[in-house]
């Protein structure tokens, strides 16, 4: 997921070609306090007239508790992108606010309810705390996230390159993800120029399981889609656990194995899962099959 500062024209309208999966629109941070409503105002001209290909279009919105947040959902949840990300979410008490704000600002526009998400991004110490009940109570949320540089203000110490000082929030934000089955999105990696640190940390929050992770320059896109797509080899053994585990199972066989492995189902969901990062496919018995590439 790209950042895109909501003043940055030339950005926007490449926002579509950098390569992202996703990006996001931002009215928060990026933006300083004098520029917000011709942010706001650019965003909203920019998403009616610009053709962002395939890729998903969210916008970062301003809190509520500040003076530009609800002038940012009423301009922008009539354009319904993908998701609206909001930032600093603190408790489920406050996503059912931003929900019944939305959803007047969606029927006075006859819009439905069940198209745009929501991406709760958790930035401080009470979000971490309530990250559970943020994650799992409303079907609209379909993603959270890590806001690294806030946290860490948050909780009065320095973000470091080994993150440290936020690796209890991050496998406690994962967990949340993963009980509500959601999508969870790591924080930035700060420095533009180290390709090696940001690689070390994509792999880590890989390990823990981020599902994505979310970039400031198209320059670490590459690096990120790299260290998540499964490589040649993880794909070949997901494909043949699959797959002979679809051949067991029509001959009314359970657990088996390969190479003196036992296959239960975990393993096969895992092995379905790198199949569908990889997007390939199991052909049918007696089809004629691609190499896989």
């Amino acid at each position: 997921m790209l950042y895109i500062p909501g003043n940055n024209p030339a950005m926007i309208q490449q926002g579509g070609v950098y390569g992202a999966d996703s990006i996001l629109l931002d009215l928060e941070d990026s933006v300083a306090l004098n520029q917000k409503d011709a942010a706001r105002i650019l965003i909203r001209n920019m998403m009616r007239t610009i053709d962002f290909y395939d890729t998903e279009v969210c916008v970062r919105v301003n809190h509520l508790g500040t003076p530009f947040g609800l002038a940012d959902l009423e301009e922008i949840v009539p354009l319904q992108p993908s998701a609206i990300r909001y930032p600093k979410t603190e408790s489920a008490e406050e996503v059912g606010n931003l929900l019944e704000i939305i959803e007047k600002i969606e029927d006075k526009h006859g819009l439905p309810h069940h198209v745009m998400t929501i991406h709760a991004m958790i930035e401080t110490a009470m979000g971490v705390q309530n990250v559970f009940e943020i994650a799992s109570k409303f079907p609209r949320i379909d993603a959270i996230t890590i806001g690294g540089q806030d946290l860490t203000a948050d909780m009065n110490i320095i973000y470091t390159p080994d993150g440290a000082g936020i690796d209890f929030a991050r496998k406690r934000i994962v967990m949340a993800a993963k009980a509500s089955h959601i999508d969870i999105i790591d924080t930035v990696f700060p420095d533009v120029n180290d390709e090696e640190g940001l690689r070390k940390e994509t792999e880590y929050a890989r390990k823990i399981g981020f599902t994505g992770k979310a970039v400031i320059n198209p320059r670490q896109i590459d690096i990120i889609h790299n260290v998540f797509t499964p490589t040649e080899e993880e794909v070949r053994k997901a494909y043949r656990i699959v797959k002979e585990f679809r051949a067991n199972a029509a001959a009314g066989q359970g657990v088996f194995a390969i190479d003196g492995k036992m296959i239960d189902t975990p393993v096969v969901r895992r092995a379905e899962y790198i199949l569908q990062l990889a997007h390939v496919e199991i052909l049918p018995e007696g089809a004629d099959e691609k190499p896989i590439t």
